[in-house]
């Protein structure tokens, strides 16, 4: 069943009664059933939210996301034991070797590239080498083609002269949004699979507490930036604003297509996680990765 993406951006009240999530505001009263809600973004710092409602939320695998005064998602609630075997799936994880690591890394960066490729055609109606570049990167990545080709997408992606940064010029804020969805949205189908966010395959500090997400949202990036062009050619706003959050929001329920079948990017993330867990019990050699587009 595909879950729901809850966007509370007026004042308001959250609370629970008889597994529905009650939300309440000074315009209306509504409910919704906890099992139907894949995602809860609350962005209004005078929101409540009750203890209940966050640890029912919780236990059903949906993921909480608070926004900080800027409107961007600044944290994360995540079930930690969404798994019936946990502490072997960890073990496994923790142990997976340096080589493995770094060959999936080269199928994450091998798939991230051609994607950006086929985006880049998709938009500037232009040929270029991506695939040429994707056919170069090494185990773990040691040549660092995913700058190389980064440079390069930026500087074509859009019109103007564009600078890609965490804090930079607008549309870098809008980007920012999207991209923080699809963590909390990859982070949420790990937890699921019983994996741990903080071990990454490549991401490594001890400040990132969801460095695996990291690594394993880097194919799916560029819906991302589909979404923002096309934003871009539709609003003339540059500020976040409901409508544009909204928009965002939808990159959650996007299909995308693996060969047997198609499934909205919040299931296919569940299966690219499952099929990670696989890789590291030795079931599988690969990670399963959708396309983007069909």
């Amino acid at each position: 069943m595909l879950k729901k993406a809850i966007l509370i951006e007026n004042k308001s009240s959250i609370t629970t009664k008889l597994n529905q999530l009650v939300i309440e505001n000074e315009h209306r009263k509504g409910t919704i059933s906890i099992e139907d809600i894949g995602f809860l973004v609350i962005d209004n710092q005078e929101t409540y939210i009750s203890l209940p409602a966050l640890n029912l939320l919780i236990e059903n695998n949906s993921s909480v996301i608070i926004c900080g005064k800027n409107h961007l998602p600044n944290g994360l609630f995540l079930n930690l034991n969404s798994h019936h075997i946990q502490q072997e799936i960890f073990k496994n994880q923790i142990e997976a070797s340096l080589p493995l690591k770094k060959q999936l890394w080269q199928q994450t960066i091998v798939e991230k590239i051609t994607n950006q490729g086929i985006l880049l055609e998709k938009i500037t109606a232009k040929k270029n080498n991506f695939d040429f570049l994707a056919s170069k990167v090494l185990s773990g990545d040691t040549s660092n083609m995913e700058g190389v080709a980064a440079n390069f997408y930026w500087k074509t992606f859009f019109e103007h002269q564009f600078k890609r940064e965490r804090f930079g010029d607008y549309p870098n804020n809008f980007l920012n949004y999207g991209y923080a969805l699809l963590r909390a949205a990859t982070a949420r189908a790990l937890s699921g699979s019983g994996l741990l966010n903080t071990l990454g395959i490549h991401h490594k500090s001890k400040y990132n507490a969801f460095a695996l997400a990291d690594d394993i949202m880097e194919p799916f990036r560029p819906i991302v930036d589909e979404k923002v062009y096309e934003i871009m050619q539709q609003y003339r706003e540059q500020e976040l604003n409901t409508e544009i959050k909204s928009e965002l929001l939808q990159i959650l329920t996007r299909t995308v297509y693996f060969k047997e079948e198609k499934s909205p990017l919040m299931v296919a993330l569940q299966k690219t996680a499952s099929s990670l867990q696989q890789c590291f019990t030795g079931e599988r050699k690969k990670i399963k990765y959708p396309k983007l587009w069909s």
